[in-house]
């Protein structure tokens, strides 16, 4: 390398002025293209370079880093400039051709490791979540008051505990309670300075409320058009009426619509609904529906001698209240859960069911299992009536239990009586699920001295293949109904558009 300084050196470097420009541009970029491959024979060899090796490279760099500081001389000096300094990386390339080869054998050169893309944890799946119906659990239900608005009244907060309780629990029953409520808020009510009861009781007040219903449980059809009558109503008062009398006349307004759309509702479709039982019918019905039990108790004080099946099923098991309360009454009643429905629809000879919603093509949304009932009764030849008023009427279509539905909490689902000391299976016993060959894979079993512990439905948490699923409402297709009773009178399902649309739009 010390050489390398000599006259061979400036005898190379006059012969270097000698050559084109176009040349030296041409070995530039050989130069150039030796650094890289260098480079990248550095960074993805080994540790270590053999020290022959790792003199040639320098030696080349060197050479190459001078021809570059050599034209950058003469640029400068044939422009009257100052001559640059050299970069960083050819004062270390200079440094180490003077120090000699053995200076250069000393130095290790270091690999630098392959820089590794972060790794993206996946989303934990959500154990308790069914794939194909997940647009059906956009809100948890609201466990307690925690974290709740302080602009909702007191009565709706006790309304919301009881709603999610299923102490209230049928559609009527939630709309009416839902109303009430509202009246005790509209009279607690204050209009603030510089603004009107017409414009700020809907946006500021009204909504808290109702928000904080839809997040104790999904609202149902007839409290969504109880919801809207009422918005309509309070729009369009008079903005230059006293504020007491605009409250008075908001609850005199809701009275009057729980009046006229249920209660009257009520007497005049069980009224009816009655003549359509005689004397020695069998009356099946499912779970519990208020109109339904009115229907039933009214044509017995008439007089006419009957008998009602009650289909019930798990959860809520409706259908005890609604047993207990018509044999206190005075009916024959047999209860039947849902596993006999086919062998007890043989006997009846009239279907009477309540409605959640009826759609505007016809179907019907009602507790589930309602569709397994018209099924089985337009198999064995009986009529299906389902007694419904128009308040519940609504403009949705759907064609199965997918689109539309609510999903309660799937601990619901469990029994409540819980084993306090679970199954085990005994060390050294032939089972699957302990020690020994596994009936599925065939495979020894890792013997273990702890008794391997039996899990049951309570443990679907930590399963990881399990969901258990819990949906409220199932959809009855309109070839399975013979008639839908309202107050408009008894109209065949393909009516329920026109009936919606005279009742619930234009109101």
């Amino acid at each position: 390398m010390a050489e390398q300084g000599g006259p061979a050196a400036q005898s190379k470097a006059v012969d270097e002025s000698k050559v084109s420009a176009a040349e030296l541009k041409k070995r530039a970029k050989a130069d150039k293209q030796a650094r890289r491959a260098a480079q990248k024979e550095q960074e993805g060899g080994p540790a270590e370079v053999a020290p022959a090796t790792n003199g040639a490279h320098q030696e080349h760099l060197a050479q190459a880093q001078g021809v570059q500081q050599d034209q950058k001389g003469k640029v400068a000096h044939a422009k009257g400039l100052q001559q640059p300094k050299p970069s960083k990386q050819g004062g270390q390339e200079a440094k180490q051709d003077r120090g000699g080869p053995s200076q250069a054998q000393n130095i290790p050169l270091r690999s630098r490791a392959a820089p590794t893309a972060p790794s993206k944890e996946l989303p934990k799946k959500d154990n308790t979540v069914v794939e194909l119906l997940s647009h059906l659990y956009p809100i948890q239900r609201r466990p307690n008051l925690a974290g709740v608005s302080k602009d909702v009244h007191p009565a709706v907060l006790a309304l919301g505990l009881q709603i999610s309780t299923y102490e209230i629990c049928g559609s009527s029953a939630r709309c009416v309670a839902m109303l009430l409520a509202f009246k005790e808020a509209i009279q607690a009510y204050t209009t603030p300075r510089d603004t009107s009861l017409p414009r700020h009781l809907v946006s500021h007040h009204l909504s808290p409320q109702i928000d904080h219903l839809r997040s104790c449980r999904p609202l149902a059809e007839s409290m969504g058009n109880a919801i809207r009558w009422l918005k309509k109503l309070i729009v369009e008062l008079d903005p230059d009426k006293l504020e007491h009398e605009a409250k008075d006349f908001i609850c005199e307004e809701i009275d009057r619509f729980v009046h006229e759309r249920i209660t009257v509702t009520d007497q005049a479709i069980a009224a009816s609904a009655r003549n359509q039982i005689r004397t020695g019918s069998v009356v099946l019905t499912y779970a519990k529906s208020a109109i339904v039990e009115k229907t039933v108790l009214q044509a017995h004080e008439q007089g006419t001698r009957f008998r009602v099946i009650v289909v019930d099923s798990r959860p809520l098991f409706e259908g005890k209240r609604l047993a207990t309360s018509l044999m206190r009454a005075g009916l024959e009643v047999q209860y039947v859960p849902f596993s006999g429905l086919a062998h007890v629809v043989k006997d009846a000879t009239l279907v009477l069911l309540g409605a959640h919603s009826m759609l505007s093509n016809g179907r019907l949304q009602s507790r589930v299992g309602t569709a397994s009932i018209a099924l089985q009764a337009h198999k064995a030849d009986v009529p299906v009536i389902v007694c419904c008023e128009s308040v519940k009427f609504s403009g949705k279509v759907a064609l199965d239990s997918i689109v539309l539905n609510e999903i309660a909490p799937p601990e619901e689902l469990l029994l409540s009586a819980v084993p306090e000391k679970p199954h085990t299976y005994p060390v050294g016993a032939a089972t699957t699920a302990a020690v020994g060959k596994s009936a599925a894979t065939g495979k020894d079993a890792p013997e273990d001295d702890e008794p391997a512990k039996l899990k049951t439905l309570h443990d679907w948490n930590s399963a990881a293949n399990l969901r258990l699923l819990n949906p409220m409402y199932d959809i009855t297709p309109a070839e399975y109904i013979r008639m839908v009773i309202c107050e408009y009178g008894s109209v065949p399902p393909s009516s329920v558009p026109v009936v919606h649309r005279l009742a619930n739009e234009g109101m």
